[in-house]
């Protein structure tokens, strides 16, 4: 057995959600088991969907698995079913559950940004001008100091 597989146990208490495809016609449906083995790979890895090792299948046939029970509710059923048994045996303090809410940062461009980013000072030239107009602020030093500095193009 590889690491990130399920356990003969785990499989058990989890293979009354997972739907088992029958075909009558054309290719045979991949296994189950196989398939959730490699969403958990993925999810547990962070690893794109490329990466996917070639012994849990093309990667895309994962992937629409994947797709397929998330919108179908086969994780919401799973997760149910196993809080309900950590419960009945006393395991779950309902006061401390919570989920991990971690946070990953994007790159700019993620959120719609431009892939390269202008030159900050070339940016907040005006910006610093107009703000400094529309707060009513005196000319400070430093203010002087900056619109001197950097001389104002024309447009």
């Amino acid at each position: 057995m590889h690491r990130h597989q399920l356990t003969d146990e785990q499989w058990e208490l989890v293979k009354e959600f997972v739907p088992q495809k029958e075909s009558a016609m054309g290719r045979p449906p991949a296994d189950s088991r196989e398939m959730l083995d490699g969403i958990m790979w993925i999810l547990r890895t962070g690893a794109p969907w490329r990466d996917l090792p070639a012994r849990f299948g093309p990667w895309q046939t994962v992937y629409d698995y994947f797709s397929k029970w998330r919108k179908s509710g086969v994780f919401d059923r799973i997760l149910d079913a196993l809080q309900i048994r950590l419960d009945q045996r006393g395991k779950i303090d309902w006061d401390l559950w919570c989920i991990d809410g971690s946070n990953v940062r994007a790159a700019r461009c993620a959120a719609g940004a431009d892939k390269k980013a202008a030159s900050v000072t070339a940016r907040n030239r005006k910006t610093t001008r107009w703000g400094a107009a529309a707060a009513d602020m005196a000319q400070n030093s430093t203010w002087s100091l900056t619109a001197t500095a950097f001389p104002w193009p024309s447009n």
